[in-house]
Order: C-alpha cells, then structure tokens, then sequence
C-alpha cells in the first residue's frame, strides 16, 4: 500500500481514506475505515471517465448488480453512488492473497483444501445464479483466500443472464484459459449464462489442483482455440475429482452440471471452513492482516468539496457490523487489470517475483526423478517464500517435456514467453540439447541435476555459457564403485563396454586403462549397440578371472542383461556401474540377479545423510508420504539447485545488478552454495562442477538400492 496524495481527499462519504491500494487510467482505489471501524477497498472513478454516459451507465450498472449479490462466499458492496462527480464503490475488504498468488507461490493446493475451495465458491455461483446473475469471470485472480475460506471478487462485468451487451466497451469478457467456449464463440458476447460459469469453476478447481492452466497459456488467441477445439490438459486432477472437473468443462452448455450440483458434489458449503488452507498459507494471511489492521490514521490531505451521497440506512448497518475484515480487497485487483498500456501504476510495493521454471519429463520413461524434481523445487519455492527477511518471491512454473525433445522444445518457448530466469530438470542429453540454445537466446540459466551431457551438446552456449549442472561431470560416475575396488585390493578388472552408450562408455574404458584401480589390470570387453548377447561377452570377459566386473552404460534395461549373464555364469565377485544405469527397471528385469551390485551416483538418500534429514522429513510431510516412505531420487538435489540460485539471486539483488538479464549465470559461476546435499561450486568461474566431493555410492540390498554414503567414506566400509 502506498500513502495518500496530497490531492486525495481525506474521505469519501464518510470512509477515512487510510491509503492507495493502487491505480489505474480510470481511478483509484484506497483502503479506508468506515465510522464503524470496518476495513473497505473505495474505488473512486476519475471525472473525466464518469463524463461519458456510457461509462456513467456500465458503472451505474455495476454497482447495482454488486448490491444483488450477497451471500458469505462473495464480497459486500457497504456502499455506492454512481451519480456522484466521481462516482464510488466501497466493499468489503481482507488482505489475503489471490488464488493465483498462493498456487504461484505455493504450489497446488490438497484435494481436502480444493474440496472446501470449490464448494464454497459453487454456492456463492449458485446464489448468483438464483437472483438471475451471471458473474462471466470467475478465474483464481477473482478469488481471494480468507482465515474462514475463499471470497469471489470482481462483478464488473457481471450482468443478468438474459442481458446483452451496452456498447463495444463491453466486448472483451472472461479471460483466456478460464472462459467458456460460448463465450469465445463468432455469435457475440452475449452468449454467457450460468453454464459459463461453472465451465470456468472447472478450470479454476483444475488450476488450484495442478497448478496448471487447463488449456495452456501462450498468446490469447491460441489459449481460446484450445479451449473451444481441444480436451483439457487434466493430468495430476486427482482421480476422486476428475469426473466432475471433465463434467464441469464439457464444451456442450447443456451437458455442464449447475453450480449447485457442483457445490453437492464437493461437500458442504457452509459452516465454519476451519483450518481449511494448506501449511503456510494461514501464516501469509494473518500477517497481511496485522499489517493492515495496525495501521495509523492517515494524515489529513486535502478537504473534500464534494461530498458523495453517504451509504444507505441498510450500507450503514453493515458498515458498523462485526465483519470488519470479512473478504477480500478485489477492487484493487479490479482496477488495475483494466489499467490502459502506458497508464501510471501506483499499486503497493509488493515484494518483486522471480520466475523459476521447472521443465522435466512428467509423464514418459523418467516421469518418477521429474515428479521428484518438481516437488523438491516446489519445496524450496515454498520454504523461500516463507522467510521473513527475503528481498524477493519466487514463483514456480512447470511445464511437461515428456523426456522428448520436441515437447522439451515447446515447454522452453512457454517458459521463456514466461521470463522464467532459471529453470530445472532436463532428464535427458535431447532434452538438453534440444533447449539450451533458446535459454541461452533468453539469457536464462539451464540447470540440470539428474543428467550430463557432452560439452560439443551445447556447443552454441560456449561463450558466456547459461548451461550449468549442478552435479559432478558424468565421466566420474563411476568413481564411487572404483574407488571401492582400490580398498578391496582387485587385481583384475573386466569393463563391459556398452556401445549402446557411444563414447561414454568408451571413456569410462580408457579411463580405467589409463589409471587401473590399484595398479589392475584392465580389460575391456565390446558388445555392439544392436546386440544383446551378453552371455558371450561375460563368457568372454570371465576368462580374464577378474575380481570385478564394471558395467560401462547408460541403459537399466542393457544392465540388467549383463547382471542375469553374469550371475547365471556364476560370477561372485564385485560388480557395478553408473547411476544412469540404476533405476526401477533394472531392478524388475534383473531380479535376484541384482543384489550385491554398487552404483557411483550423484544423488543422496537425505533420510541417511545428516545434513538433509530435516528435508526428508519435510518432503514427506509436504507430499502426504509415510514416515519411513523412501525420498524420490533428484528430490533433495533439485532443492539445493533452486535454493542456490535463489542465493546467487539475493546476492545480485544485494549489489542492485540485473537479475534476469544474464546476471544470474554470471553469478552462478562464482557463487558458493552449502547445500543439504553437497556444495554447489564451479571450477575457476566456469560451468564445471567442482571437484568429486558429491558422488556417492549405493548398494542393492534386499532388492532395493542402499545408501552407504559419499564415496571415500562408503568404500572404507566393506
């Protein structure tokens, strides 16, 4: 909230103005007390505006539909004139954040919190419905979260639902991605009836529950195409609720439930909604509330030489009434979304919002380490945005790359399009290579965690590079289970040389030639990329009598084969691999086969590590997991990720650099991160992780992987 103007008037129609919530190119709007003590949100039109009669007439009309809707769920008009020079609405007001801000800040909402959500917004739709309204607009920027549950904002464009348009003004209704087909439709803008509404409560319960627009974003255009041609994108809508979201978004009118069967459907609307929001949001809600409710009277600014016509008998009722911060203050919301381009903005000084994004593999073959990633990322974002001394928020965007470079391809454009300045979580060599140029274009940083790639992969981004990875070079991936080797002693060893992994594995093989654990001897042992006889290269290989065996690939599926080989030859020795060859599928097609085998890797199980164990408790508790649940892979390592880049951020934000402008991967280079997990740091300003001090290695015992710890303390331990 910014101070009054020295032009503002002290009050309007007996609201003492207390401050300017914000401005447009029509008017502003003021947080102000009433004489009974009630908080209210006062627009108050400029003069220039309220001389044209059509304006005059759609205000006119606002307000008289803002006095017809009543109900707990929506918020109270306390008082209105709109023949006033500068015509005025007050209503009631609450500091609490939008739906939008929370799920941007936050993250999907519980299915129990989107229950009491819903509902509760189904029935202030269904009173509107009854008194012959449509609202036309609902979508998470018009609901604003209150300690006692949600409040429907914004009736500006709300009419009668036999109502046609005043004039071309009133063209534009709803907002791509949460309006009804009809209302896209070529036949006017008239079309909107209750049905609208609940197509749009579909997409909103959507939204909240995924934290994802239905129908995607991008130029508003192709949002309403999609909305009146395509399904939408419901994935992640729990399956207890996806009957009546898809019900809810039928394209047909007829075929949409009313408000009132949504609001049956999702469980009782009235009562007290209790401790119904999520950790962290009751936290933002009450401390906006002593913020605003602790405020001193404003200084007096000018004197009022026209006073409005004050509130009727029944406004004053309500005014001197106990609700004094009953709902939400939407008019600000209202205002300045219809603010013209170039108008001045004078809203209050939130807190500036970083975009990070998140583009992973969420639904294809490594769809489980890019759930991790999201929530790990999630968790941070969330954890972030709840300390007190942050000098900015983050925001969180997630799109799907479905471990295909095409869709990796598409998901940069979208994250770029939405001035994300980091994003996380890449699963694949294609999927980098098919971004890292567009990041690198948008001087955005591109940070991986759970794969690697060769430099020439983004050879484009050799100059001022934005690609990093936060984890050690691939080629020391083995490390971990050689270095286990060198304390047992081997003498020989035998390197399977999957040429299904190209060079990579290769160069595990001249790397081992050239510094043989504990002076071994080395040998390598080649099978083709199109074969998958591994009984004859282990046949081959098991003539060298070697002590261990290392598999050189990429593919669980290939590891696999090579673990049956050389268990049904009868080998007992040691035997290992890489982490990229670890996995649920090696696990299933190796069977017994597998137990007994190491991996290097680069990821920790934080319920075993000292440093993390608070984050294995939290993650679990955040996502609804059991108490000794096992913490998904990449989990806690795309935490430190998105926490360090928010301290390469705080530090830019500090030395007042540009953040967004390719700030951000300088500073990147030369940050110092202690993590949960590991340090994150680059050799000598490069993009080079530094050092081995964050490989790891796991054992598979039981049928399922074990953590021993960082590599130079595992290996010790036999």
């Amino acid at each position: 909230m910014r101070p009054l103007h020295r032009s503002d008037p002290s009050t309007i129609a007996g609201f003492r103005l207390l401050g300017r919530l914000g401005t447009g190119g029509m008017g502003v709007v003021y947080l102000a007390r009433s004489g009974g003590g009630a908080l209210a949100a006062v627009k108050r039109i400029r003069a220039e505006y309220a001389a044209d009669p059509g304006f005059r007439e759609r205000f006119r009309r606002e307000a008289r539909t803002a006095e017809r809707i009543t109900g707990r769920w929506v918020v109270g008009v306390l008082g209105a004139d709109a023949e006033a020079r500068e015509p005025w609405l007050a209503t009631e007001f609450v500091p609490g954040p939008s739906l939008d801000e929370a799920v941007s800040l936050h993250g999907p909402l519980p299915e129990a919190t989107v229950r009491a959500l819903g509902a509760r917004l189904a029935d202030a739709l269904a009173g509107m419905h009854d008194a012959g309204l449509v609202h036309r607009d609902v979508k998470p920027g018009n609901v604003l979260l209150a300690l006692d549950g949600p409040r429907l904002i914004d009736f500006g464009i709300a009419r009668s639902a036999d109502a046609t348009a005043l004039t071309a003004t009133d063209a534009v209704i709803g907002t791509p991605g949460f309006l009804a087909p009809e209302q896209a439709g070529l036949a006017g803008h008239g079309d909107a009836d209750p049905a609208a509404d609940v197509f749009s409560l579909g997409c909103v319960l959507a939204f909240a529950l995924t934290g994802r627009r239905p129908f995607g974003t991008g130029m508003a255009a192709a949002v309403v195409y999609r909305t009146v041609h395509e399904e939408a994108d419901l994935d992640g809508v729990p399956v207890s609720l996806l009957a009546l979201v898809t019900a809810c978004l039928a394209k047909e009118a007829a075929a949409r439930p009313s408000a009132a069967e949504v609001r049956s459907a999702l469980g009782p609307a009235d009562g007290p909604a209790g401790d119904w929001l999520p950790p962290g949001l009751p936290a933002l809600v009450a401390r906006r509330s002593a913020e605003i409710l602790d405020l001193p009277v404003a200084e007096p600014t000018v004197a009022v030489t026209e006073e409005p016509r004050g509130p009727s008998r029944r406004r004053l009722l309500r005014l001197g009434s106990a609700g004094a911060v009953s709902a939400a203050g939407g008019l600000a919301v209202w205002l300045l979304s219809r603010t013209p381009p170039g108008a001045d903005s004078g809203r209050a000084d939130p807190l500036t919002a970083y975009t990070i994004g998140v583009q992973t593999d969420l639904s294809g073959p490594r769809a489980a380490d890019g759930r991790a990633q999201e929530r790990g990322a999630r968790l941070a974002v969330e954890q972030f945005n709840r300390r007190a001394e942050r000098p900015f928020d983050l925001v969180l965007k997630v799109r799907d790359d479905r471990g295909d470079a095409g869709a990796a391809a598409a998901a940069a454009r979208a994250l770029v399009a939405e001035r994300a300045v980091a994003v996380l979580g890449p699963t694949s060599r294609e999927t980098v290579a098919a971004v890292a140029g567009t990041y690198h274009s948008h001087r955005a940083v591109l940070i991986s965690v759970a794969t690697g790639v060769e430099q020439g992969d983004v050879s484009e981004e050799l100059s001022d590079p934005g690609y990093f990875e936060m984890r050690p070079l691939h080629d020391t991936l083995e490390v971990p289970y050689v270095r286990y080797l060198v304390l047992r002693g081997v003498a020989r060893v035998a390197v399977v040389e999957d040429r299904d992994a190209g060079d990579y594995a290769w160069r595990i093989l001249r790397a081992r030639r050239m510094h043989p654990p504990n002076g071994a001897a080395v040998t390598g042992h080649r099978i083709a990329a199109d074969s998958e006889d591994f009984a004859s290269v282990v046949r081959e290989a098991l003539a060298t009598r070697p002590d261990g065996v290392l598999y050189a690939g990429i593919s669980q599926r290939r590891a696999a084969l090579c673990a049956r080989a050389l268990a049904a030859q009868g080998f007992a020795g040691y035997r290992g691999g890489v982490e990229y060859a670890l996995g649920p599928l090696f696990l299933a097609a190796a069977g017994d086969a597998a137990e007994g085998w190491f991996f290097g890797t680069s990821y920790v199980d934080p319920a075993r590590l000292d440093t993390a164990r608070r984050f294995a408790t939290d993650y679990r508790a955040r996502w609804g997991l059991g108490a000794d649940a096992p913490v998904d892979r990449f989990a806690a390592e795309a935490y430190d990720a998105v926490l360090a880049a928010a301290e390469a951020m705080r530090q830019l934000a500090e030395e007042h650099a540009d953040v967004a402008a390719g700030g951000l991967r300088r500073k990147l280079r030369r940050v110092s991160y202690r993590g949960i997990t590991k340090t994150i740091a680059f050799n000598q300003g490069t993009t080079a992780f530094e050092g081995t001090a964050s490989l790891f290695l796991w054992q598979i015992r039981g049928g399922v992987p074990y953590f021993r710890g960082h590599f130079e303390e595992a290996a010790k331990t036999p």
